[in-house]
């Protein structure tokens, strides 16, 4: 006699929907107490689920980079930003202002999104040596998901391929959620203003990044 399966799709659709609600309760609390002050039994009570399932879903430190992967790209994983829908469409459009526009916007918004999970970031990095590890290779992600981008620029026409690592730097400070912070929490700035700053900023950037017109050198 075959041994009887427990998988099935609704048993998966209701592990995913219990995760999802313990990643999203795990935001909440990072957001509002803090990194330190958020703890496993807080996460429960907030996604209405078992202690015990909130430890089967990961230590508290996997929780914070799987809540900021879900509210900034809006799914888990390791995978590469350009490889989520919203910024495959973005980065397929044919007009290159149109794209750089849709970028600017998407990364806006995330860093809005995320700013308190940002937050509870720094503090885990200089609390808990797993969180430091994560948030670490978290960064080292996102550099090179800004890499795509500086590569993206070459193939436009809009960057000269020796440039591409100045330009990676340069992008990773221009959008990184450091920048937002220091203009939108500290300095006081709307999120419309730090936009426009963004595009203009970008802009005049892109100006200097220029591969030369046939005939003329830099």
């Amino acid at each position: 006699m075959t041994p009887r399966s427990y998988s099935s799709p609704r048993r998966q659709a209701d592990a995913a929907r219990t995760r999802a609600a313990i990643v999203d309760a795990a935001a909440e609390s990072f957001t509002e107490v803090g990194y330190v002050a958020t703890t496993m039994k807080g996460i429960a009570e907030r996604a209405g689920v078992s202690v015990q399932s909130v430890h089967l879903a990961g230590p508290k430190s996997a929780l914070l980079i799987a809540a900021f992967e879900r509210a900034f790209a809006g799914d888990e994983g390791r995978h590469s930003l350009s490889e989520r829908p919203a910024m495959a469409e973005i980065m397929a459009r044919a007009d290159a202002a149109d794209a750089i526009r849709g970028w600017l916007d998407y990364v806006a918004q995330a860093n809005a999104r995320t700013a308190g999970l940002v937050r509870a970031m720094g503090v885990a990095g200089e609390t808990d040596q797993a969180a430091a590890e994560v948030v670490a290779d978290l960064d080292a992600r996102r550099r090179a998901d800004i890499g795509l981008a500086a590569r993206w620029l070459v193939g436009r026409g809009l960057l000269q391929s020796d440039a591409v690592e100045q330009a990676t730097d340069e992008l990773n400070y221009l959008v990184g959620p450091e920048t937002y912070a220091f203009f939108v929490t500290r300095s006081g700035w709307s999120e419309r203003r730090y936009r426009d700053w963004l595009e203009n900023t970008l802009r005049r950037l892109l100006d200097g990044w220029a591969p030369p017109a046939a005939g003329e050198t830099h």
